[in-house]
């Protein structure tokens, strides 16, 4: 791939025109509103002029309801070789170009397994989808050298090539993301009037489950809309999971045994399901998901004391796999725990109380 043209330049397709641009691929920017190119192209995505000639590849990166309407002008317009979207649903835009009588056989769908809260040019990376599952979704009609073209972007974006049907896509994606997006908007809308001295009390566990309910709610009306009926199926079984354990709690309360007991089998039950599910999500590159050691660091909120531990661990040669840190309410001090194979959890621990650093048991 030599040139492609990248319309739509928000955070999906600033990043893969980021990508691509660092990779030397000629990319042309297009987007509805020229301002936001213009922004993408003083980035170094790419630039904003318009292609001479056609290009190899074009990926589309408009919201689902406008990815046909947008590929069916290109495609009539002769503008590539090959034409890709990077919608996140993939029967819905398939079934619209099929409508619109086009030969499909140089399209082909797509959907980058990556994203942030934040969206547009300026939250763009080139590194977004580094390590990071890419959905593909040809069919028969696809043919070879779109696939091809296909794969060679995903290789150029570091990404991890999956090949799926675009319906089962769709009900994946309804189960990984977009159910669990309107579940976390749902517990954190519970926040939106509670008491202020109950909200001071926010630890890391509802920054959790609440982080992607931050994300821009007129994007996310765009995705839902293109894909309803898979992910109202899955929240019809979170509801009825819902029903039996409010039933449970409230069984808890009963001055009854019996009842108490029923109570207590039906909250473990949804608990230990929990647990199974929960050991299934994969881990760090895709991996099955390992079992690290949390060495916990007390740091102060200044400058430079993140930098510092890293540094002190790679001088002690421990690689450290994730990190998380948690803030003190009302204090200038926090908590990073540092996960790392269970192997160097004695060293890092040793090298850190060497350095000065306090850790907590």
């Amino acid at each position: 791939m030599r040139t492609a043209l990248v319309i739509g330049t928000g955070l999906i397709g600033t990043s893969a025109a980021l990508a691509l641009s660092q990779r030397g691929v000629v990319v042309h920017l297009a987007d509805h509103d020229p301002e936001q190119a213009r922004t993408a192209a003083a980035l170094g995505a790419g630039t904003d002029e318009v292609p001479e000639g056609p290009v190899d590849l074009v990926i589309v990166a408009a919201p689902p309801a406008h990815v046909a309407a947008t590929l069916a002008d290109a495609m009539r317009r002769g503008v590539a070789r090959g034409y890709l979207d990077v919608a996140s649903v993939k029967g819905g835009p398939r079934r619209e170009l099929e409508a619109l009588g086009l030969d499909l056989s140089a399209y082909i769908g797509s959907h980058p397994m990556s994203g942030r809260e934040k969206s547009g040019p300026l939250a763009a990376t080139g590194d977004l989808f580094e390590g990071r599952p890419w959905v593909l979704t040809p069919t028969r009609d696809t043919d070879t050298e779109v696939l091809n073209l296909a794969l060679e972007l995903v290789s150029h974006c570091r990404a991890v090539p999956v090949v799926m049907d675009a319906d089962a896509h769709d009900r994946a994606v309804a189960l990984v993301s977009h159910m669990p997006h309107l579940v976390s908007s749902m517990v954190a809308a519970r926040l939106e009037h509670a008491e202020e001295a109950a909200v001071r009390l926010c630890g890391q566990g509802i920054r959790d489950v609440t982080r992607i309910a931050a994300s821009d709610p007129r994007m996310w009306i765009d995705i839902l809309s293109a894909n309803p009926g898979p992910v109202a199926d899955l929240l019809a079984d979170v509801s009825a999971d819902l029903e039996e354990t409010v039933r449970a709690l409230r069984a808890l309360q009963s001055s009854d045994d019996a009842k108490r007991r029923e109570g207590v089998t039906g909250v473990e039950d949804v608990l230990r399901r929990g647990n199974a599910g929960q050991v299934r999500v994969p881990g760090k590159h895709g991996s099955a998901p390992r079992a690290y050691e949390v060495v916990a660091v007390l740091i102060d909120d200044q400058p430079g004391q993140l930098a510092r531990i890293f540094a002190d661990a790679g001088m002690a040669g421990v690689n450290i796999e994730d990190v998380r840190i948690e803030h003190a309410t009302g204090q200038q001090a926090g908590l990073v725990q540092l996960m790392v194979e269970p192997k160097a959890a004695g060293v890092l621990s040793g090298a850190l109380r060497e350095r000065g650093w306090a850790l907590r048991q």
